[in-house]
């Protein structure tokens, strides 16, 4: 079996904020703000939260794959939006995902999407990692 990154997709908000807005608002109390005033930045609609956006970037990433060869699952955050709930398990059933398919879902730290990678590449299954 092949080991390392076999696909990768992403997903990007659609909304934009202007730089300018955010730096004309917060001038106030740090006018140094003015100098990073360029371009825009794309944030999140009330409905999107990391269990949306990891399900987007993962059909990306899955587009003209057979799903029935993803094993296994980990996902990664720092801010899951649910405290108690298998995150993993919801992107695997939107995604069409085996159902016997090890669901995981790795966070508390900022390193989490690392530690999902370095436990993807140890497997010997194929994981998708978002």
């Amino acid at each position: 079996m092949t080991q390392g990154i076999l696909a990768f997709g992403a997903y990007i908000p659609w909304r934009r904020l202007q730089r300018q807005a955010i730096a004309d608002t917060h001038a106030w109390f740090n006018p140094a703000l003015k100098g990073q005033a360029k371009g825009e930045r794309a944030f999140c609609n009330w409905d999107e939260d990391t269990v949306t956006m990891a399900v987007e970037a993962a059909r990306d990433a899955l587009r003209g794959r057979e799903r029935s060869a993803v094993a296994a699952l980990r996902f990664a955050s720092t801010t899951f939006p649910f405290l108690d709930r298998l995150h993993s398990g919801i992107v695997a059933d939107a995604l069409g995902l085996d159902e016997g398919i090890s669901a995981i879902d790795v966070t508390a730290t900022q390193r989490a999407a690392t530690s999902a990678l370095i436990e993807a590449l140890s497997s010997t299954t194929e994981t998708l990692v978002v």
